[in-house]
């Protein structure tokens, strides 16, 4: 199991530490880092300023969001970027959700989720391998563009810079059964929001017949400490927000992931609250069982034993969001 960084996205500004700590992974030989977005910092000038001051590190996006940009400006991105760190870039891509997509972006929620990713994906690979111009008669992506405003001047064109390589690795963050089993079909990679080594079975009809080298990708929090409680708040801080706030109270995927994963009465008890402005109480209503089974928090030795749990499953790498220097030490001595 290869261990990679997660720096998530920025909050009220820069984290002045994101570089050491990438700077620190690969010294200690993590294979990745990994940063995100939401509706304040972009996933990809992080990403290119920490390839910038490293040297080996694969880089990747978990996630960027599909609605932040046509499928062929991604790809522009992901190419420029692949070129600018020798091979590095992987690239890693979600929907997000309706709150998001059509409050942030100003877009419509796709109605069909999975075509809608479908399109995306065939779009972006399309850019990577040049093999011609790039042509769809997509449902929601169409290259040329031929809608009723068109003018119909639109022409087929391939990328001028000739990507560095066509099979960059493209994976997916995806929730529902259905798109998790559509991943495995159309992607290199899954990046599971949430993954328990002791609930394999609540993916397990979605991740039948893998394809060899199917990346498996899960991020969790991971924390040295003496006391586990208070090692878990910033979990269930982090739990509570996006099953209390990451969404519609009638449409939240991580609420409904949470449920599917055996937690459907708490997670709809979270959603009551933070959605009642109670945002406290939200965070103290997760329970510490789902936010321990999803984490590697407390002493060395315990943070050891559960590690096993995660080895002995399908997760190829465990992406990890440390937020220290010397829990990074820890993990990287206990996955040696």
């Amino acid at each position: 199991m290869r261990l990679g960084l997660a720096l998530g996205y920025w909050g009220r500004g820069p984290d002045p530490r994101h570089l050491e700590l990438a700077r620190e992974a690969e010294r200690l030989g993590y294979d990745s880092v990994w940063t995100a977005e939401s509706w304040g910092s972009d996933a990809f000038t992080p990403l290119t300023w920490i390839a910038a001051h490293t040297s080996r590190i694969r880089l990747g996006t978990a996630i960027a969001q599909m609605a932040a940009r046509s499928p062929t400006t991604t790809a522009m991105h992901t190419l420029t970027l692949d070129h600018l760190s020798g091979g590095r870039m992987m690239l890693g891509l979600g929907l997000s959700g309706p709150q998001v997509v059509e409050g942030w972006y100003g877009r419509p929620f796709p109605r069909s989720p999975l075509t809608a990713t479908r399109e995306y994906v065939d779009v972006v690979r399309q850019v990577l391998r040049r093999e011609g111009p790039v042509e769809t008669e997509g449902r929601f992506h169409a290259h040329p563009y031929r809608g009723e405003d068109a003018t119909g001047l639109g022409k087929p064109l391939k990328p001028i810079t000739h990507p560095l390589r066509a099979d960059l690795p493209i994976l997916l963050g995806a929730e529902g059964p259905k798109n998790i089993a559509q991943t495995t079909r159309i992607a290199d990679g899954w990046l599971p929001l949430y993954w328990s080594p002791t609930r394999t079975d609540a993916y397990e009809a979605s991740l039948t017949d893998l394809p060899e080298d199917f990346v498996i990708a899960p991020m969790a929090r991971v924390t040295v400490c003496d006391d586990v409680a208070e090692g878990l708040l910033p979990v269930k801080a982090m739990l509570g927000f996006y099953i209390g706030g990451m969404g519609h109270a009638k449409r939240n995927f991580h609420a409904d992931l949470m449920a599917r994963m055996g937690y459907a009465d708490e997670a709809r008890r979270v959603q009551e609250l933070f959605l009642a402005g109670r945002r406290e109480e939200a965070v103290l209503a997760v329970p510490d069982a789902f936010a321990d089974e999803i984490s590697l928090v407390g002493p060395r030795g315990r943070i050891a034993e559960r590690l096993e749990l995660w080895r002995k499953g399908p997760v190829t790498d465990l992406l990890v969001l440390a937020p220290d220097p010397h829990t990074l030490r820890v993990l990287a001595e206990l996955n040696s």
